[in-house]
């Protein structure tokens, strides 16, 4: 009966073995096996090399031979009366010595087969000491991402202290900066390759960081909730796409260069239209000529209009949403030159409807244009431009796309859409492949008859704003393809109008580790 007893608990355990210990013992044991098939193919090189020293070393002393037998041959053929010789020597031996690399070609290409094989084989062996990603199907599956370090400093009163977008009027108990570090801009991305599909090549990638907020617990700030942040799903065929998902508005695809603000883009409120959106788009490429290329692209996108979630769990329909229409876009844009060093110019359009209740509607447009052009071998301008209506939920305006006479829960208060411009430009100057010097200025500017349409309600929810401004300056250093130094100072204006200009600057220093 005690053996029983004492014999129950141990089964039981044996029984609950975790999976994943069962998992890499499979994997030790591909991996020793690959080791060994290495181990085995060493042997059978080492031999064949040994093989092929001797049969060297024989032919050699064949060689030897045949040339002594030949110079007999020739003095007697010489010494002989009569006779003439119709080959030299050296021809002679030509014609009946076959050449030694001839000889010795089908062991040297069973060799070199050999030491490639070799070669595949040990490239195995490393990937299984490598940390990989497991996928359920049989399709390949690639992680990457940055791990990325921020250390800033503000001057003045800013929006967001670690990622700022607009400058604001001191509080009563307003300090004259702050200094902090963060790494919530830190991303993740997984990108899967999947089968052919009707000719068409099929992908998707999800992408994550760690910029969706802060856990309400002592010292949060250092407790990153994590965030989608884009999503995409493609049919690629040679000259047609089909893409759907979450991503950057399909006509507004360009951003400045920074690393001091990744969490949202930069100039995300001076002149950026960039607010990620569900989206269905199709691409088509055209070639007229040679280095030219004509890209169409149309398609349907969620009709956001700017309004933040009624609840943490519940969606509930924005006002764009209510209007029961998606919203619609287009852009033409033509490239002329090589891959990576080309002029591409475009041209684009979106319209959506918006519905508040009670009879309220207004459109939404925006007509764009955007550019990146090589100027020599070292620099590089690019940028956006847009004029528009009603476009808070594409990031315009600070997030408003409308502004009320009255209360917004009033269904008597009359409304209209705030009209906006805006855009950003920057140039970029590389001198050599690891260092780039990045300068750009962007600018927002809702109509400030718009706003004043609304100022008689001082504790509306869409404030004042109308002009903001924001100029940087940085410096990137990547002394490897995966690791990168970047120092960057950025200086906003932002403009009321009920109040003065106000003004702040902040420096940022980033490391980061690409992977």
């Amino acid at each position: 009966m005690w053996p029983l007893l004492f014999s129950m608990p141990a089964r039981a355990q044996e029984s609950t073995s975790p999976a994943p210990a069962a998992r890499r013992e499979s994997l030790q044991q591909s991996v020793q096996t690959l080791a060994d098939e290495v181990k085995q193919l060493n042997a059978t090189i080492q031999e064949l090399r040994g093989e092929v020293q001797q049969s060297r070393q024989e032919t050699r002393e064949m060689r030897q031979q045949l040339n002594g037998a030949m110079e007999k041959l020739s003095a007697t053929a010489a010494a002989a009366p009569g006779r003439t010789a119709t080959m030299t020597a050296a021809e002679e031996r030509t014609a009946i010595l076959p050449p030694v690399a001839e000889a010795d070609t089908p062991t040297e290409e069973r060799l070199s087969r050999l030491e490639e094989d070799q070669q595949m084989l040990q490239a195995k062996v490393d990937e299984q000491h490598q940390t990989k990603v497991e996928s359920a199907s049989k399709y390949r599956v690639k992680l990457s991402g940055i791990a990325l370090f921020n250390l800033f400093g503000n001057s003045g009163t800013v929006d967001n202290q670690d990622v700022p977008g607009a400058a604001l009027p001191p509080g009563a108990l307003a300090t004259t900066g702050s200094v902090g570090a963060t790494v919530r801009q830190s991303e993740i991305g997984l990108a899967v390759y999947g089968p052919q599909l009707a000719g068409a090549r099929t992908s998707a990638n999800v992408n994550f960081d760690f910029f969706g907020g802060f856990s309400s617990v002592t010292n949060g700030v250092t407790s990153d909730l994590v965030r989608m942040r884009t999503a995409t799903v493609r049919l690629d065929w040679d000259r047609t796409s089909l893409v759907g998902g979450q991503d950057a508005p399909f006509f507004s695809p360009l951003s400045p260069t920074s690393f001091a603000s990744v969490g949202y883009p930069a100039f995300a409120e001076a002149g950026n239209l960039w607010t990620w959106t569900p989206q269905l788009m199709v691409e088509h490429r055209f070639n007229p000529a040679d280095g030219d290329v004509f890209l169409l692209q149309g398609g349907i996108l969620d009709p956001l209009s700017g309004e933040p979630p009624y609840s943490q769990f519940y969606r509930t329909p924005q006002s764009g949403e209510q209007s029961r229409q998606p919203a619609v876009a287009s852009r033409l844009a033509w490239a002329h030159g090589a891959a990576g060093h080309a002029v591409t110019v475009g041209v684009g359009g979106y319209y959506s409807r918006q519905n508040y209740g009670a009879g309220r509607t207004t459109d939404a447009w925006a007509a764009t244009a955007d550019w990146d052009a090589p100027l020599g071998r070292h620099f590089a301008l690019s940028g956006e431009f847009y004029r528009g209506r009603a476009l808070g939920g594409l990031g315009a305006a600070q997030g408003r796309s409308v502004v009320f006479d009255g209360s917004p829960t009033d269904p008597t208060s009359d409304l209209i859409g705030l009209n906006t411009v805006g855009g950003w430009t920057q140039l970029k100057f590389k001198p050599t492949e690891t260092v780039e010097f990045n300068a750009a200025y962007g600018q927002e500017n809702p109509f400030a008859r718009d706003l004043r349409y609304a100022f008689s309600i001082p504790s509306s929810e869409y404030g004042a704003i109308a002009k903001n401004q924001n100029a940087l300056f940085n410096v990137v250093f990547r002394p490897r393809s995966d690791l990168l130094f970047a120092l960057e100072y950025r200086y906003l204006q932002t403009m009321q109008i009920s109040s003065s200009p106000t003004a702040a600057g902040t420096l940022n220093l980033s490391m980061g580790v690409l992977f």
